[in-house]
């Protein structure tokens, strides 16, 4: 039988050969037509067949799958066994390979064996579905056959390698390749390995992708390493595999060692890869990274990757889209759709990196955080926070901290929010929601430019995203302007009219949602309310209006029940309305192309409801003065906007005119008569008039019969009578002048009369009377002066762009009558107690004073008794609110007097209190911007003007100094209003923040561009009376003339012109720190102002760039310091330069120039007086302090220069005298001095990087200087807390004691472990130095208890804490370099400030040890140095050693 079996497979193995060289005779097309039956069964005697036969396998003819009988398991189990058993073995492997090799010679064939058999149905596998594998697979699954298998397989590839794919889709070579996949064991890994490399090293490019991202599902963990060296030098060899390799790299176990090499490879093609690689690459960095390495590769990552370079630019897709529309494009469309493709698979990877990696999103986020220049800034960077703020859930609060931060330091600003939604609204529409709640969030802040970074976001949210997302926009906008807080409610309001201009087709998709703000306009102001109606009437009424008749409806609705309601709030909410609605129905049709029909719609249907609009309001508000008076501003701001139809406005031109004549219009003749309080005179008039003609205005009369009055104003009047009240005098004469202006382009020859007529008044100046006057009669006085102001104001806001010579000279002198008008009314304000003037600003913001009305009567009343100026009794806020008026101070009153009478400080009132008009703003009426052209005028260095009117007579214009000042107050308020941010203004707690924009509302109605257009046209008359003010200083120096020697009157006009000085340097200062110059569409203006000062030193001549202009203009600006006249006029123009130097881009040249001119001003003796005890003169010697240290070349010097020659020269002069070297440096401003010192300090050490053993020994030297300097420093101004014991030193010592301590453990201490044994003595000086100067806080830890000062004990433990720390780490130093005989401990005794013992604290015992302990401490100390922190170490003994109260006290 054995023989039989032998002789058989001899057989068989003997005919195999031959079989298969007759079947390779056989042509293909025959095999083909031969294999052509389905049932056929391969049959032959082979071993092969044989075998396969008998574990259950049948193969099949022809493109028929192969049938698998039985298990897979089963099979391979029983194959090999059946090899495994034969005698032959392991003879029987070859023949049986041979005889599969000779089967796999038929194309057909090979291809059954590498596709899946089918496996037949029986029970077993009726029993659930599973994958059948390969013949070959099966086959690579026996240990004893894979190796002979895999080399056949390896021989047979080239064949197919360069073939195309079959007509059934399969390609052969990846077929083969297929098979070697998840084996479940690998008897050789190693050579597999080598022969796939050298397979991928021959195959064809589109194969070698296949082939090497099949390597990790077919190597073991073994060959990872090689493999990957294979593959990094196949990387460098051909770059076209890249996206492949590191597909393979990130897959694999490799060693960081090597994949920080091959990181660093890829990272240096980043920049020049194609944007299809991009994503694998930047997976396989993220990948790559570790805990200690992740910052520094996301650095590196963000700075290479610019996915904003394969983002076309917007006109290309403009092109690309003309060509599309034509055919011509539609290549590079596809192209640009993959691209867009590749970037949201880009930011996919990064998303699921940093969603399952968290020192990836960590090392993201202080990446990001460590930029502080502007321009390094990427639109990538802003798309990063947002995704890992959406990916991230706890990461939130670090992101919005991090914006925050970048939002206050202005590094993220509105540009770059723009270029980011532009780039990436594909990756930001899909975190849509969280976009949605940041911007929600941002909403909440205190900050105003954090609150505008949330409104940029909504507005690009609206812009790029869906109608959903823009429909989510609107509502989340509508919830912030109902939830009644000011500055969300404006700065939503100002989102939604943006997003009107943006789109207003999309807008009135979403105005039923705006709609229902309607709702809350009783806690709205009135800026807001019209803002909120311009919105509405946008959609109501612009463009195909019929299609908005809800909106306009419920418009219509509101408006009237608020004007028809008795409450006053309500119905000037229904005035403001009505108003704003007409601006805009006048407005829609006016701008049309199609002029003429568009007039005559206009003139027919809109003109008639414009009108009857008006009408209305006027019908329904003329029964009260404050309604009245509103309603004429309001319709003057239409009329000055012009957007009221010609037709429409010569409507009510003639009625307004009509009215306002016979109302306040008297003959001059005609005198008035009757019973008044004082003698009636006409006043004020700048013509002589005969008494045949001329006119005047009936003030006195008026007010007088309102005044009497007074005591029955409850009386009801009767309802056709028309209240006539001289409240309306100033808003109505603003309607009349812009009406007329309007109907004649500007020309107001027609009410030029009012201009120079005079009023009926009194003599107003007090004189010798002003005591005996009563209180009724002062508050009478005050009125009528008030009254007064306010008509010329207005008076001056309507001539002053008159171009005649005779008109300017009558516009200076009404000037001169405010500014002699405001110094009688400072006088009566003086010695009148709670007196409420008439109020001039009739919006909402200023009705908290007043009685709120519930009754038309009543509403008059209440009118009467403002403009009366009766005394009012105590009631609540109202009383208490306008009560403050006489006492607050506003923000620059006390550093610039009002300056036009500097003598009429002395008049103050029964309690001694001062009177400033700058707490009156709200009384009088505003000036508008077109003012300040009087500017262009001259100062009293004899500019003439000639009238030419009369050639007989010539006239001298000419502008004061003290109207120059009433001028520039004035602008520099409004400046400060708009200009600056409103994070900047200091809001007093529980002051109104509405206030702060009281007597602005004109103002508020002009948006900042237009703001800095105008003073930018004022710079050249500005720039020539700061020289003129410039050359007055210098010859008062070179005359030598003290102002304190010079009679009063010149005493007054210094004043005067110093505070002209400071306040073009403020307004100058709030033209140039205007944030909005970062803007690109506001860089002509900035070129604008800088050009005029550049021009004040040269002629330009052509274009210059904008360094050389900013340049220029710091060095013209410098050269004023010669002639500063005061403190607060010196630290104004060291900030305007420091406002120039922002705009720098190389700003450290001039570095220099301010340290020093802030170091001239602190060495200047100034005048004294009480400023040194104003709080606003304080903050400024601590802003000016810290601009000189900030600028300066070495702070450690300078804090030494000041700590070591002013302050002993302080210590040592007389009780009120100053330091000679620093004269701003007093008794009163150490406190200031001391607390920047120590802060600057703690910040310059805390800034120092610790030094590495690495570095060299220079490095380590000069740093260690650096240390000595700064521990020397840190001793002088501890030392100082001996002689200035007060509450305020000792807590800076407490607070920047411990800082400097915490900076010296980390930063310091570094040093001296790799520094101890080169420079021991130095290291061993410096601890000594720092010893004493802790035993020094020590003590001061002792005197806060002694004290039982909670103020001070608060930071007791915190400062123990860090000096126990600082013993222990310099322990540990002394040990790490085997020095510790320089090192002992001992107990400290507890002291005071002055160093005497505390003795309540301590026991007999205690005391004899602790005396012991510091009696050796001493003799230690003086034989070595080595002995620096040994006091240290008995402060941290001497805690331990004190009573349990000490440690009960210490822990509190």
């Amino acid at each position: 039988m054995v023989s039989k079996r032998r002789l058989s497979k001899s057989e068989d193995k003997e005919t195999l050969p031959e079989d298969a060289s007759k079947a390779m005779k056989h042509p293909l097309s025959k095999m083909a037509k031969k294999s052509h039956d389905p049932n056929k069964v391969e049959e032959n005697d082979s071993v092969f067949l044989r075998f396969l036969k008998t574990s259950g396998l049948t193969l099949k003819t022809g493109k028929n799958q192969n049938q698998l009988g039985v298990d897979q398991i089963v099979f391979q189990r029983k194959l090999f066994q059946t090899l495994k058993k034969h005698p032959t073995y392991p003879k029987v492997i070859e023949e049986f390979v041979n005889g599969l090799e000779s089967y796999i010679e038929d194309c057909d064939s090979f291809r059954n064996c590498l596709l899946s058999c089918e496996h037949l149905q029986d029970e077993e596998a009726s029993m659930g579905t599973f994958y059948s594998k390969s013949l070959i697979k099966l086959l690579l699954g026996i240990d004893i056959l894979q190796p002979a298998i895999i080399k056949i397989l390896f021989e047979k590839v080239p064949q197919f390698l360069f073939e195309n794919t079959n007509s059934d889709g399969i390609n052969m070579s990846l077929l083969i390749i297929n098979q070697l996949k998840w084996l479940d064991r690998i008897v050789d890994s190693k050579d597999l390995t080598t022969q796939m490399m050298q397979l991928i090293s021959v195959a064809p490019v589109n194969l070698q992708h296949d082939f090497i991202t099949s390597l990790p599902e077919i190597l073991g963990d073994s060959q990872h390493a090689d493999v990957g060296k294979e593959l990094s030098d196949l990387l460098m060899k051909n770059t076209s595999l890249t996206v492949p390799i590191l597909d393979v790299l990130s897959s694999l176990q490799l060693d960081s060692s090597f994949l920080s090499k091959l990181r660093q490879l890829v990272m240096g093609k980043l920049s020049s890869v194609r944007l299809d690689d991009l994503p694998v690459i930047v997976k396989f960095i993220l990948h790559s990274l570790t805990a200690t390495n992740s910052l520094e590769v996301i650095s590196e990552l963000r700075e290479k990757l610019n996915v904003q370079h394969f983002i076309l630019p917007s006109w290309v897709q403009t092109s690309q889209s003309k060509m599309k529309s034509k055919g011509l494009a539609s290549s590079s469309g596809n192209q640009e759709n993959n691209d867009k493709d590749c970037v949201i698979l880009l930011f996919d990877v990064i998303k699921s990196a940093i969603r399952y990696e968290k020192t990836i999103s960590e090392a993201w986020i202080k990446a990001i955080e460590s930029i502080n220049l502007v321009a390094e800034h990427k639109t990538f960077d802003m798309a990063m926070l947002l995704i890992i703020y959406s990916t991230n859930t706890q990461t939130k609060k670090c992101i919005e901290k991090v914006l925050r931060n970048k939002i206050q330091s202005g590094c993220i600003q509105e540009q770059l929010l723009d270029s980011t939604f532009y780039t990436h609204h594909l990756v930001l529409k899909d975190i849509f929601p969280s976009i949605l709640l940041l911007a929600q969030s941002l909403f909440h802040s205190q900050d105003q430019r954090i609150i505008l970074f949330g409104s940029h976001l909504y507005k690009y949210a609206f812009k790029f995203f869906d109608t959903y997302c823009q429909q989510e926009v609107v509502g989340a906008l509508v919830t912030h302007i109902c939830s009644g807080n000011e500055a969300e409610v404006d700065t939503a309001l100002d989102v939604l009219l943006e997003l009107i201009v943006l789109n207003l087709s999309a807008m009135r998709l979403n105005a039923v949602f705006v709609k229902g703000i309607l709702d809350y306009l009783e806690n709205m102001s009135p800026q807001q309310i019209r803002k909120l109606f311009y919105i509405l009437s946008t959609l109501a009424f612009s463009k195909h209006p019929e299609t908005s008749n809800h909106i306009q409806d419920d418009m219509h609705l509101v408006i009237r029940k608020q004007l028809s309601s008795t409450v006053f709030k309500y119905k000037l909410i229904g005035i403001i309305g009505a108003v704003t609605m007409a601006v805009i129905m006048a407005e829609d049709r006016s701008v049309s192309s199609n002029a003429t029909q568009r007039r005559a719609n206009l003139s027919s249907e809109q003109c008639t409801q414009v009108t009857s609009l008006l009408q209305l309001v006027h019908s329904c508000s003329e029964q009260s003065p404050w309604a009245s008076s509103l309603y004429y501003d309001e319709f003057a701001n239409l009329i000055q906007e012009k957007r009221m139809a010609p037709k429409t406005l010569e409507s009510v031109g003639q009625t307004i005119f009509n009215d306002f004549q016979d109302a306040f219009v008297v003959d001059f003749c005609a005198v008035p008569e009757g019973d008044f309080p004082f003698p009636v005179k006409a006043l004020y008039g700048l013509e002589e008039y005969s008494t045949q003609d001329g006119i005047a205005i009936n003030l006195l009369p008026l007010f007088s019969q309102e005044f009497e009055k007074d005591g029955n104003q409850m009386t009801p009047q009767e309802p056709t009578q028309k209240w006539i009240s001289p409240l309306c005098l100033a808003p109505h004469f603003r309607l009349l002048r812009l009406c007329v202006a309007s109907q004649h382009n500007g020309n107001l020859e027609e009410i030029d009369g009012l201009l120079d007529c005079p009023l009926f008044l009194t003599d107003l100046e007090p004189g010798e009377k002003l005591e005996s006057m009563s209180a009724k009669e002062r508050s009478f006085m005050c009125s009528l002066t008030f009254l007064t102001l306010n008509w010329f104001r207005e008076v001056v806001n309507a001539f002053c762009q008159q171009t005649s010579p005779e008109m300017k000279g009558k516009v200076l002198t009404r000037l001169k009558h405010i500014v002699e008008l405001q110094d009688i009314l400072e006088k009566y304000l003086a010695v009148t107690s709670d007196y409420v003037p008439p109020f001039a600003n009739f919006d909402l913001d200023t009705l908290d004073g007043i009685p709120h009305s519930t009754s038309a009567t009543s509403g008059k009343s209440g009118g009467k008794g403002k403009t009366g100026g009766r005394k009012q009794k105590a009631d609540g806020n109202k009383a208490s609110s306008l009560d403050t008026l006489s006492t607050e101070d506003s923000t620059d009153c006390d550093t610039v007097p009002s300056g036009r009478s500097h003598l009429d400080k002395e008049f103050t009132g029964k309690e001694g209190k001062m009177v400033s008009l700058q707490n009156y703003r709200a009384f009088f009426r505003e000036l508008d911007i077109e003012v300040f052209s009087v500017l262009h005028c001259g100062l009293v260095t004899k500019l003439i003007l000639d009238t030419e009117m009369h050639t007989e007579a010539t006239e001298v214009v000419q502008l004061g100094p003290s109207e120059l000042l009433f001028l520039l107050e004035d602008l520099s308020q409004k400046l400060e209003n708009m200009l600056m941010p409103s994070f900047a203004k200091r809001i007093p707690f529980l002051k109104n923040k509405g206030s702060q924009n009281v007597g602005f509302s004109h103002l508020h109605q002009r948006s900042a561009q237009d703001i800095v257009h105008c003073v930018v046209q004022l710079l050249t008359p500005m720039c020539n009376h700061l020289e003129n003010i410039h050359n007055y200083f210098q010859c008062l120096v070179a005359e030598k003339h003290s102002v304190a020697h010079r009679p009063g009157v010149k005493a007054q006009e210094h004043h005067i012109m110093s505070s002209c000085y400071q306040k073009l340097l403020q307004i100058f200062h709030s033209l140039f720190a205007w944030k909005g110059f970062i803007h690109h569409a506001n860089h002509h203006l900035l070129h604008s102002a800088l050009e005029v000062l550049t021009s004040r030193l040269k002629q330009i001549e052509q274009e210059q760039p904008l360094e050389e202009l900013v340049s220029q203009s710091f060095n013209y600006l410098q050269n004023f310091h010669h002639s500063i006249p005061s403190f607060q006029c010196g630290f104004h123009l060291l900030r305007l330069l420091m406002a120039l130097l922002e705009k720098s881009t190389a700003p450290t040249q001039k570095k220099n120039k301010l340290a020093s001119l802030a170091k001239q001003l602190l060495c200047r003796a100034w005048p004294r007086g009480e400023k040194e005890k104003n709080a606003i003169f304080n903050d400024q010697l601590h802003d000016l302090l810290c601009i000189y240290l900030e600028h300066t070349d070495s702070v450690l010097k300078a804090i030494e220069e000041i700590a070591g020659i002013g302050v002993p020269e302080l210590v040592n002069a007389p009780k009120d005298a100053s330091s000679s070297t620093f004269p701003t440096l007093t008794r009163y401003t150490f406190v200031i001095f001391f607390r920047v010192m120590m802060a600057e300090l703690e910040k310059t050490v805390k800034d120092l990087q610790a030094g590495t053993a690495t570095d060299s020994q220079q490095v380590h030297e000069e740093k260690l200087l650096y240390w000595n300097m700064a521990v020397r420093d840190f001793s002088i101004l501890i030392n100082l807390m001996k002689v200035f014991d007060s509450y305020p030193v000792l807590h800076t010592c407490l607070k920047y004691g411990r800082r400097f301590v915490e900076a010296f453990l980390k930063q310091c201490m570094p040093l001296l472990d790799f520094s101890f044994r080169k420079h021991r003595e130095d290291v061993l000086s410096l601890l000594e130095t720092l010893q004493l100067n802790t035993r020094l806080l020590h003590h001061l830890c002792g005197h806060s208890k002694i004290h039982q000062d909670t103020r001070l004990t608060k930071h007791v433990p915190l400062l123990k804490k860090s000096l126990e720390l600082l013993v222990c780490r310099v322990k540990a130093m002394i040990v790490l370099n085997n020095c510790t005989e320089a090192f002992w401990m001992g107990n400290l005794k507890n002291r005071d400030l002055q160093g005497e013992e505390i003795i309540s604290q301590h026991s007999p015992s205690q005391e004899s040890s602790a005396e012991d302990s510091e009696d050796g401490t001493a003799s230690q100390v003086s034989k070595s140095k080595a002995t620096e922190d040994s006091d240290e170490d008995e402060a941290s003994d001497g805690e331990k050693e004190k009573d349990s109260d000490e440690t009960d006290d210490s822990s509190d």
